[in-house]
């Protein structure tokens, strides 16, 4: 078996990023083919605390929620938002074949376990919603509730649409992934010059962008996607998951708009619940409406 090599991006990229000065926490796991891994994680308020569990996409890390943890924290939360393997303060194996869909649940479900956490509330985007939506099926008691936006739970059997279909494409393709640009263009506001540099700042060179690589492939597109089978497992688990559920998909996202609706028809706690569609936001909506998340989301995960 081939050694893949790991990468681990020098922590003085990270100083001084602006409204990120929380202090860093690692943990290592276990990969069967790689070996300890570390993985990075904010983890603020009480560690008494309820725990909300803060999930990020593609190509983002925990900065996407520096707006979002510091109220979640003082209304007496215990927020932890980890960075996924291949991503922000966390190792990045240098091989793009080294990510894939079962790996990244399997890598996550272990950081779960070491930190013994329960009763989550989860708030997943992207894939921090693909990711976070199979750990919830294969494991709904570790989940108190969830909250999901401009997330999706593809199986293969459906077109993912003309412009997933392009951002593939030029995920691939492109001699130059330009990650801080990227965030930017997929919000409204338009972010700063240190911030699209904050983005940047896990990412020194293009071996350490595989993971970021990796993701867009890794999407369900086929029937017979190493993935699909589990996919279509954990739609019949979720088709029974009873505890509360909500949906905040934003109005101006061109791939994931409208995609709450088939949360909402099939998951059987999602009804009665306080949906909402996220205005003048697009992709990236903790970006454009960070504060009002964190509102809706303490409201949310101190109902019954």
């Amino acid at each position: 078996m081939a050694i893949t090599e790991i990468l681990r991006t020098p922590e003085e990229r990270f100083d001084d990023l602006p409204d990120y000065d929380f202090k860093p926490h690692y943990t290592e796991i276990e990969d069967p083919e790689h070996g300890a891994l570390r993985m990075h994680h904010v983890d603020e308020g009480p560690r008494d605390g309820a725990v909300v569990l803060l999930l990020h996409g593609e190509p983002t890390w925990s900065y996407l929620y520096r707006a979002m943890i510091p109220p979640l924290a003082a209304a007496g939360f215990r927020v932890l938002a980890p960075d996924f393997i291949g991503f922000g303060k966390s190792d990045k194996p240098a091989a793009r074949d080294a990510y894939s869909y079962l790996g990244h649940v399997t890598w996550m479900k272990d950081w779960l376990d070491r930190l013994a956490l329960r009763d989550i509330t989860l708030f997943g985007q992207d894939w921090g919603g693909l990711i976070g939506l199979r750990l919830v099926a294969e494991h709904p008691e570790l989940f108190a509730r969830v909250m999901i936006g401009n997330t999706a739970l593809p199986t293969g059997e459906h077109d993912l649409g003309e412009a997933f279909k392009q951002w593939r494409e030029y995920s691939q393709a492109s001699p130059s992934f330009n990650i801080g640009g990227i965030v930017s263009r997929g919000t409204v506001r338009g972010l700063t010059e240190r911030e699209i540099a904050a983005y940047d700042a896990p990412f020194p060179d293009e071996r350490h962008k595989a993971g970021a690589r990796a993701f867009p492939v890794l999407v369900p597109a086929t029937r017979d996607d190493p993935a699909a089978s589990a996919q279509r497992a954990a739609w019949e688990s979720l088709g029974r998951f009873q505890k509360p559920f909500l949906t905040c998909f934003s109005d101006k996202d061109m791939i994931m708009k409208g995609g709450e609706r088939i949360f909402q028809k099939r998951v059987p706690g999602a009804a009665g619940q306080p949906h909402f569609i996220t205005e003048n936001a697009a992709h990236f909506l903790q970006e454009d409406a960070g504060p009002l998340l964190a509102e809706k989301l303490i409201a949310f995960a101190r109902s019954d």
